[in-house]
C-alpha cells in the first residue's frame, strides 16, 4: 500500500457489541481474528522517534514492512500521515536486513485484531493487553464519522496517540518494560483506565 493513512481510534468497553452492530450494518469481515506480533526499529539514536517516523515489521496471515511518516492533523481533529507498506516473504529473513542496515528492534508490541469493511473504510477491532479499541480507516473525515456514528460512537472521545504512546503513558507507573507490550507483560497487572489519560467511546 502507498498513500496516506487517515484513521481514527477510541478506546470501547464492548468490542462485541461493536461487532454485532456491525454485522447488522452488513460489513464485510476481511480478516478474522488474528493474532498480531510488531516491531518497531529505530537508529542507536532514536533518529526515528524523534522525527515522528515508524519503520516497522508485522507479522499476521503475512509478514509486512512498513513506513510512516510525521502525522499531520486536519480540521476534524482526525490524524493522517504518509505510508507505505509491502508484503515481505521472509519474516526473520526481513528482521536481519533491517539489522545489517544499522537499524535495531526497539519495541515489541502485539494485539489480536479483525477487519471489516464497510462503504469504503475499514474498521478494526483491536484487543490489546491493557483494553479493547476500534480503529476507522477511511480516505476523508466525513466517512470516518460517517462511520462512528452509525456504530454510536463518541466522536469527541477520540483517541490521538498510538498504542505504544498509550503504553508509555502507564507503564513506568505499574514497573512494566515499555520496550515489550505483551500479554506476558501484563498479565499480572490490572490497568486502571484513567492511567491512559482517555475515555471511552461507547
Amino acid at each position: 500500500m502507498n498513500g496516506h493513512e487517515t484513521e481514527v481510534k477510541f478506546h470501547v468497553h464492548d468490542l462485541k457489541k461493536i461487532e454485532t452492530r456491525l454485522l447488522e450494518l452488513e460489513a464485510r469481515l476481511i480478516q478474522p481474528r488474528t493474532h498480531e506480533t510488531n516491531l518497531r526499529f529505530d537508529t542507536v539514536s532514536n533518529d526515528l522517534r524523534s522525527s515522528q517516523r515508524v519503520l516497522r515489521l508485522r507479522q499476521d496471515d503475512k509478514a509486512r514492512f512498513t513506513f510512516k511518516g510525521p502525522s499531520v492533523e486536519n480540521e476534524g481533529g482526525v490524524v493522517s500521515r504518509r505510508e507505505i507498506e509491502f508484503v515481505v516473504e521472509d519474516h526473520e529473513s526481513a528482521k536481519q536486513f533491517l539489522e545489517a542496515l544499522g537499524y535495531q528492534a526497539v519495541v515489541f508490541y502485539e494485539k489480536f485484531r479483525a477487519t471489516y469493511e464497510l462503504n469504503n473504510t475499514h474498521i478494526m477491532l483491536d484487543e490489546l493487553p491493557y483494553g479493547t479499541f476500534v480503529e476507522i480507516e477511511g480516505e476523508n473525515t466525513g466517512e470516518i464519522h460517517n462511520i462512528a456514528n452509525l456504530l454510536g460512537l463518541n466522536w469527541g472521545a477520540m483517541i490521538k496517540a498510538g498504542y505504544h504512546a498509550l503504553y508509555d503513558r502507564f507503564s513506568e507507573k505499574y514497573g512494566l518494560d515499555n520496550s515489550k507490550l505483551s500479554f506476558e507483560e501484563l498479565k499480572n497487572t490490572k490497568i486502571d483506565i484513567a492511567d491512559l489519560e482517555i475515555t471511552a467511546a461507547d
